[in-house]
């Protein structure tokens, strides 16, 4: 007999729509199921979503955290329906239920991988959606230097409640105010604090997870294995993040900032300039951190942007510029004193001095876009017919850019097989392509895709190699993509599995298959299961 409550629930749903559905669809049934297998109730007017009941609402919220355009536009797939779990037990039984119904999950905090696959699924329908970004709640122990986090709040929320409690605590992440910490640090995920600090992945103290059969688990109770997996082994598939405890790091009151623009490359005669920063960037004092963006204007030119932060004040830095790096041309004028929050407010995108109130919008200042990205590491610095090379291709396509962001450090310092990310010593820079545009009908898409893809391969002779590695949270389905439930997909898997993880991703793969034999959570990357595991 089906749960009083649960069809008290459909009744209460259905008064509130237009279009009504058989008791016996996918979405009742799960409906009936969360109920089943949860004690907390949750309105289904603001919690589930569909395209036949509310058609406008469901695809507001489909949009409102799909970060990538390429991925939210008509042709896509879209699940049959949309979840936003309000507490924990919630996730819980959206497992169990898609499990005993046999509908493909796609589970979303953020929405900003960088292939959609946290709310599109190309491999297999009816998939569903379940969004979890109204778990979103942070607690600070300052006293403890820690933080719970839930997975559905974003990296700017985190660090405005950081400053609201302290002045001298800050936490190593990434620089996107709007990226979701749930499955951010699943990759690695990194900042400006990244050479002081390591990754936000090194800094985790304990975790909440869901386990393909429903059950929460912590750092405790899912063993050392999963806990290490999770931490740099990707998102989507050994569980679903509900949380994270994290260690805040000391910051001094005084941080600063500096941008330094050259708007043409005659700027840099020779790469003089950029020569010297490939040569110190990893080995400057570990407080410093300079990343060099490279963008094509769209007028045949590109602009040089050298991005430095400072965990101290001005004087200290302009004597480490003027002994390690005078090239750069630093000048007392060019450096911006500030806290640590207003640090990351900069490096956000955000206007100077903005209120740090702006970390908790919806929307970083870069907008959502239409864009392809790749990415590489760097061993050795690139030689200088290298370099005229790639700036010979950069001018061709306007809206493209290469990040260069500096290793060595703390980086250097921990073992390639401490978490499952291994780019560490040896790496100097990592290196990330891109490319955007404005619209689905956008005539220079093909030529854009194929730019970005030239421009990889241009590379190849410069950048790390067996295996050529990449960073898994600037995921590439160029690489390689799994087939649904192939027996091929461990097969086919070493190859873009070593780029990601190097010989972490073996260890990987054994965990995967222990803690989920029957492949619930996956993805066209998700870690495979060894091919017995598997029944069909």
């Amino acid at each position: 007999m089906k749960n009083p409550k649960a069809l008290t629930a459909i009744s209460y749903f259905s008064f509130y729509t237009i279009t009504l559905i058989s008791s016996t669809s996918l979405q009742d049934d799960f409906i009936n199921c969360l109920h089943e297998n949860t004690n907390v109730d949750f309105p289904l007017v603001k919690t589930f979503f569909t395209p036949e009941r509310n058609a406008s609402m469901f695809n507001e919220v489909l949009a409102s955290r799909a970060q990538n355009l390429r991925f939210a536009t008509t042709s896509m797939p879209k699940p049959g329906f949309i979840f936003k779990p309000v507490h924990e037990s919630h996730v819980q039984a959206s497992i169990i239920c898609s499990k005993k119904l046999g509908v493909h999950l796609c589970v979303r905090s953020g929405g900003h991988d960088y292939e959609g696959l946290s709310y599109v699924s190309r491999l297999e329908t009816p998939f569903v959606l379940v969004d979890l970004s109204n778990l979103r709640q942070i607690n600070v122990d300052i006293e403890d230097s820690t933080a719970w986090v839930q997975t559905g709040a974003t990296i700017g929320e985190l660090y405005y409640r950081i400053a609201q409690k302290s002045k001298i605590h800050g936490f190593p992440a990434g620089l996107i105010s709007t990226v979701g910490i749930g499955g951010h640090i699943t990759g690695g995920a990194y900042g400006s604090l990244l050479r002081k600090f390591g990754l936000a992945a090194d800094n985790i103290l304990d975790a909440k997870l869901v386990d393909a059969n429903g059950k929460l688990l912590n750092k405790t109770s899912m063993g050392e294995d999963l806990f290490w997996a999770i931490r740099g082994g990707g998102g989507g598939s050994f569980g679903t993040i509900l949380a994270w405890k994290i260690k805040l790091v000391p910051v001094p009151e005084t941080v600063t900032v500096f941008n330094i623009i050259k708007k043409t490359l005659e700027e840099d005669t020779g790469f003089k300039i950029f020569s010297k920063w490939q040569r110190v960037a990893d080995k400057l004092v570990e407080e410093l951190h300079i990343r060099l963006l490279f963008r094509s204007t769209g007028n045949k030119t590109v602009t040089s942007k050298y991005t430095g932060q400072f965990l101290g004040e001005k004087g200290t830095l302009m004597e480490i510029m003027n002994k390690d790096f005078p090239e750069l041309g630093l000048a007392e004028v060019d450096c911006i004193e500030m806290s640590w929050i207003d640090s990351i407010v900069f490096n956000a995108g955000f206007p100077t001095r903005s209120p740090i109130e702006v970390l908790l919008e919806p929307n970083s200042p870069f907008g959502k876009q239409y864009y392809k990205a790749k990415s590489d590491f760097a061993k050795e610095p690139i030689p200088a017919l290298g370099l005229k090379g790639m700036f010979k291709r950069l001018v061709k396509v306007d809206a493209s850019s290469i990040l260069l962001t500096p290793y060595g450090g703390m980086m250097a310092k921990i073992p390639e097989s401490e978490t499952p990310f291994p780019h560490r010593n040896g790496t100097i820079f990592m290196i990330h392509y891109a490319t955007s545009w404005t619209s689905e009908k956008d005539k220079s898409i093909s030529k854009r895709m194929k730019w970005i893809r030239d421009m990889y391969s241009y590379m190849t002779p410069y950048v790390s190699s067996n295996p050529r590695q990449a960073y898994v949270n600037y995921r590439d389905l160029d690489l390689g993509k799994n087939m649904k439930n192939s027996k091929v997909n461990f097969i086919k898997a070493q190859k873009w599995g070593a780029k990601y993880f190097k010989n972490n991703f073996n260890r990987l793969v054994k965990i995967k298959t222990k803690v989920d034999p029957g492949n619930f959570f996956r993805h066209e990357q998700s870690i495979p299961v060894y091919p017995s595991m598997l029944h069909s």
